[in-house]
């Protein structure tokens, strides 16, 4: 069965490319035009590090009718829990702001407990800043059991410049006490990072609520293709929330991954092959990305 025809005006809204600190597949550039090549509309830039707004402003005025997104995520490298970086972001354009992921309190905690046998380059990374006596500090959202105020104040920005919310590698109580906050003071558009991956491990009657407060669960390629989830798994959690709540990523980019475009068509395959109709996956990969990234109208 053809599959391309199901891409045309899609979106991938969880992408690693270069450059980067971390050493990535493939650059802005090549992703672009493989993209294009697909018939997708386009595609989120995710670092880890710095904001990718201005690259994706390039990427659009290179390739007019693409639609690019630039992003911030909340790491030791933009200031964490920065509220200015945050609107400056939002003024150069970005439109995804995730809340910490390897910086994150929650995510540290689960490395530590996990051991993994290869230390990945996002913790060598942290190490050798240790090593050099500087060492970088975890990030909570939390004080006690209520957010920070700085990130009350992030939720304000965000809605002002009716940004995306996505929960990053934050920890549960985190995420549904920000999904909370975020309904109170109009944000919009929110979405759950790759539910199932290892250190936040939502259940499936946990992310029916969060949907039910207005929240996409995104479902990253990545996380069954490693082995941090099962398709199985993967698949009974979307026809669980319904995929009426829920995007496809491909969360690809890492030098010895598939190219994200490839693993986005992969992602596709399996669905289709498991009983999932070609509008629920139209659904996924093109109606909600545009609801979160397009402007109405």
């Amino acid at each position: 069965m053809e599959i391309n025809e199901l891409f045309q005006g899609a979106y991938d809204l969880h992408v690693h490319t270069g450059p980067d600190v971390l050493p990535r597949k493939l650059d802005d550039l090549e992703m672009t035009e493989r993209i294009r090549r697909l018939g997708m509309k386009g595609y989120g830039i995710k670092s880890h590090y710095f904001v990718t707004s201005a690259r994706a402003k390039l990427l659009n005025q290179a390739y007019p009718g693409m639609n690019v997104i630039g992003a911030i995520c909340l790491n030791n490298s933009v200031g964490g829990l920065n509220p200015i970086a945050v609107e400056m972001a939002a003024l150069d354009g970005a439109k995804i702001v995730w809340m910490p992921t390897f910086d994150a309190e929650n995510e540290q905690r689960h490395f530590r407990t996990s051991k993994p046998e290869k230390l990945p380059h996002w913790a060598k990374l942290r190490q050798e800043f240790a090593q050099q006596g500087n060492p970088l500090p975890t990030i909570s959202l939390l004080e006690g059991t209520e957010l920070k105020p700085e990130v009350h104040e992030i939720l304000r920005i965000i809605s002002k410049y009716d940004l995306v919310l996505a929960t990053g590698h934050v920890g549960k109580d985190e995420i549904f006490a920000l999904v909370e906050a975020a309904g109170k003071s109009g944000v919009q558009k929110i979405v759950v990072t790759h539910p199932s991956f290892p250190s936040i491990r939502l259940s499936i009657a946990e992310q029916k609520e969060l949907a039910q407060r207005g929240a996409y669960m995104e479902h990253c390629f990545t996380t069954p293709h490693s082995h941090k989830d099962t398709w199985e798994s993967i698949y009974e959690q979307i026809r669980a929330v319904g995929p009426q709540h829920c995007i496809l990523s491909s969360d690809l980019g890492q030098p010895t991954g598939l190219y994200p475009d490839e693993g986005m068509q992969l992602f596709v395959r399996n669905l289709l092959d498991n009983g999932f109709r070609r509008e629920e996956i139209r659904t996924m990969i093109a109606d909600n990305p545009r609801r979160l990234v397009e402007k109405e109208g």
